[in-house]
């Protein structure tokens, strides 16, 4: 973990502006994404310095361009490798990962769930716009079935992936949701997640204004977000609706949307416990059903070492017992040839 500012320097969003211009469409979800990070950024306590924002390819990953820290805008899919080789190094930086659906979960879907798997502490941001946009529409990993694109154009044949559920089945330890049209509380997430010490994941439903609009038009708009929504509140019952008189229950295996104040009253409600992985899971699997809402926010957090953490601590129990060694004679080894 980066060490808090030690003096009483204050960072505020313009000291993570940098003086690039922003080249993504007017209108696009991305700029909502960069301005509340631009804007947490400074009230993390982490010196500028010790900010690293990797990318790979895509719209997503002109994100280092604009971010006033150290950057890399990797090759297609590798950010996590880069990112990874990066913490090994200098384990003291905080490391950001921007990514899309279609740079994580297709040419970049090994390098992810492998970096989920080792729990890196390392914050991964993925802009879920459910399409192609940098090249110009076509549909992509998370594409509903059926989605009409310039690739597919009687309808994709692909079941999407399900984000939240890979990354729970890949051990991520800190799985979540937010929106771009939700600020505050996309910005509640970006803190929580630097607050992890782990692997976080944030899957963060984008609109792509050009090629996919509207994608998630009935979780954004004011007429139908408060039915459409689950708002997890870890401790909390899982109500919605426009007076939260909506809940969730668990038949067996199978949610159920009940009416509070008929038969059901709110203590029946189903409560979030975000340290159950069993609950995150179902919770992650009704995402593409129809007739329930949503769920955004923490979907599961897990507590257990880093991969960082212990790769030095096992760095440290071979000097303690066998000494730093000489590289020279690591090279020559036992056996080596002299040519004449």
């Amino acid at each position: 973990m980066s060490e808090v500012l030690e003096n009483d320097q204050k960072l505020t969003k313009k000291d993570f502006t940098s003086d690039q211009d922003v080249r993504w469409c007017p209108g696009c979800g991305d700029y909502a994404i960069l301005a509340q990070v631009q804007k947490i950024f400074p009230e993390l306590g982490i010196p500028k310095k010790d900010f690293l924002v990797v990318s790979g390819i895509g719209c997503s990953s002109r994100f280092p361009y604009y971010m006033n820290t150290y950057g890399f805008h990797s090759i297609h899919g590798r950010a996590p490798a880069i990112a990874t080789g990066a913490k090994l190094a200098n384990p003291g930086l905080s490391v950001w990962i921007a990514t899309g659906d279609g740079d994580a979960m297709s040419i970049g879907g090994n390098h992810l769930i492998h970096i989920l798997r080792r729990n890196m502490d390392i914050k991964i941001l993925m802009f879920n716009n459910r399409i192609y946009g940098l090249t110009k529409g076509q549909y992509s990993p998370t594409s509903e079935l059926g989605k009409k694109t310039k690739s597919t154009p009687m309808g994709s044949l692909d079941h999407p992936f399900n984000p939240l559920s890979l990354a729970l089945g890949a051990g991520a330890t800190f799985v979540a949701r937010t929106l771009d049209r939700e600020v505050k509380h996309l910005g509640e997430i970006v803190r929580k997640c630097n607050d992890h010490r782990g692997t976080s994941f944030v899957d963060i439903y984008q609109n792509c204004n050009i090629f996919n609009d509207g994608a998630f038009f009935d979780l954004t708009e004011k007429k139908t977000k408060a039915e459409t929504q689950l708002v997890l509140k870890h401790g909390k019952p899982m109500v919605f609706g426009y007076e939260c008189n909506k809940g969730l229950i668990l038949e067996g295996a199978t949610f159920k949307v009940i009416d509070i104040g008929s038969n059901y009253k709110l203590d029946d409600v189903l409560k979030h416990d975000m340290y159950d992985k069993n609950l995150a899971m179902l919770l992650s699997e009704i995402t593409y059903i129809p007739d329930l809402p949503v769920p955004i926010g923490i979907l599961y957090k897990e507590n257990k070492p880093t991969y960082e953490q212990m790769m030095n601590e096992q760095i440290q129990q071979a000097i303690d017992s066998r000494g730093k060694g000489n590289i020279e004679e690591l090279i020559k080894g036992h056996n080596s040839w002299e040519v004449k």
